[in-house]
C-alpha cells in the first residue's frame, strides 16, 4: 500500500488497525519511517507514534533488526518526554533487545519506567508485556504488587466500582492474570480484582442489554480470527464481516456517532483469562468497558469521499454509508 501525505493521528491509528492484514506489512512499516523521514506527518509530534507503529510491525514479522532500528529512532523522537506514548516505546524497545538476546540492556530500558505504573492505565500492560518477552513474569508481578500497594495506601477505603478504582483497577486486573499464569494462590488483592472485575461485568452487561449493540469494532482480520475460534460469538457480532460493519454503522446512525472500541482477539483472550470463555456475555460485556476506559479518538462519519471508518481503504459512500439503510 502507498501512504498518503499529511498523516494524521487518527490515520495513524487506522493504520495500526489494518497493517497487519495488508498484502506487505513491512512495505507499510517502511512507508511509515520514510513519511517520518520526509516530513509527511500533519502533526510532527506524531513521529515518535509512527516509528513505535513501525517497530510492532517489524517485530510481528520477527523482523528484529529492522523493529530495533525503528524503535530506537521512535525513543529518539519522543526525547525526554515521560509520558505514556513514550514510556509505551521504550517498553516496545525493551522487548525486542529481550528478543535479540541482550537482556541486561533490556532491564536498563524497563527500570526507568516503574514509576509510569502508577501514573498511567496502559502502563501495567507494556510493562508486564515487555518482561514477560524477557521470561521474567516473577520480576513483572513484584512490580505490579508494589504499584499496588503504593495505590492502595493512597486511598481511604476499598473501591466501590472498577471507575471508582481508576488506574488501580488497571493495576489488580494485571497482576490477578499474571498471577494466575504463575499458578500462584489467590491473596487479598487478587480477591480485590475479581470482586472488582464482577461488580464491572455485571454493571456492563446491564448497560449493554439497555443500549442494545456494543460498539467493538473488530477489523477484518481480527473479526475472521475471531468467529473461526468462537462461532457462538456471530450472535452478538455477526456471523460475517459485511454483516457487523452494518450493524456498527447503523448503531453509529442511531445515537448520531460514538467513541469505536477496536477489538483485538489477543486482548479479549487475555481479558477472559486461561479459565474464562470469550463467548460469555459477562466476558463480552466486561471487555467492552475495559476497552471504553481508554478509548480510540474514531471520526464519525467520515467525510463521503474519504476513507472508510472500517479500514477497507474503500471511500465511506461506497462502503459503510449504504449499510446503515
Amino acid at each position: 500500500m502507498s501512504l498518503k501525505t499529511d498523516l494524521s493521528s487518527a490515520d495513524l491509528s487506522e493504520i495500526r488497525q489494518s497493517a497487519l492484514g495488508a498484502a506487505d506489512p513491512l512495505g507499510v512499516a517502511a512507508e511509515l519511517a520514510h513519511a517520518v523521514d520526509a516530513g509527511h506527518l500533519a502533526d510532527p509530534g506524531d513521529a515518535g507514534y509512527a516509528l513505535a507503529l513501525a517497530a510492532e510491525i517489524a517485530e510481528s514479522r520477527t523482523k528484529l533488526d529492522a523493529a530495533l532500528k525503528y524503535v530506537e529512532q521512535a525513543v529518539e523522537a519522543y526525547g525526554p518526554r515521560d509520558d505514556s506514548q513514550a514510556g509505551a516505546a521504550r517498553a516496545l524497545r525493551s522487548r525486542i533487545l529481550f528478543r535479540t538476546g541482550r537482556p541486561d540492556e533490556a532491564m536498563a530500558e524497563l527500570e526507568p519506567l516503574r514509576p509510569l505504573l502508577t501514573r498511567y492505565p496502559d502502563a501495567a500492560a507494556y510493562v508486564s508485556a515487555a518482561l514477560a518477552a524477557g521470561g521474567r513474569n516473577r520480576t513483572a508481578e513484584e512490580w505490579l504488587t508494589d504499584a499496588v500497594r503504593e495505590s492502595l495506601a493512597e486511598r481511604t477505603g476499598e473501591p466501590a466500582s472498577a471507575e471508582d478504582a481508576g488506574l488501580l483497577f488497571f493495576l489488580l486486573q494485571q497482576r490477578h492474570r499474571l498471577r494466575h499464569a504463575l499458578g500462584f494462590p489467590h491473596d487479598l488483592h487478587d480477591n480485590l480484582a475479581e470482586r472488582l472485575e464482577t461488580r464491572l461485568a455485571n454493571a456492563s452487561t446491564a448497560a449493554a442489554r439497555a443500549a442494545g449493540d456494543n460498539l467493538v469494532f473488530w477489523p477484518q482480520a481480527e473479526f475472521d480470527k475471531l468467529i473461526t475460534q468462537w462461532p457462538a460469538l456471530t450472535e452478538a457480532y455477526g456471523a460475517t464481516w459485511d454483516e457487523h460493519r452494518a450493524r456498527l454503522e447503523r448503531e453509529l446512525v442511531r445515537r448520531g456517532g460514538a467513541p469505536l472500541l477496536r477489538g483485538s482477539v489477543t486482548g479479549l483472550t487475555g481479558y477472559a483469562g486461561a479459565g474464562g470463555d470469550p463467548a460469555d456475555v459477562k466476558v463480552q460485556a466486561g471487555y467492552a468497558a475495559q476497552l471504553a476506559a481508554v478509548p480510540v479518538p474514531s471520526v464519525w462519519p467520515p467525510d463521503r469521499n474519504g476513507p472508510c471508518w472500517c479500514g477497507s481503504g474503500n471511500k465511506y459512500k461506497k462502503c459503510c454509508l449504504p449499510r446503515s439503510r
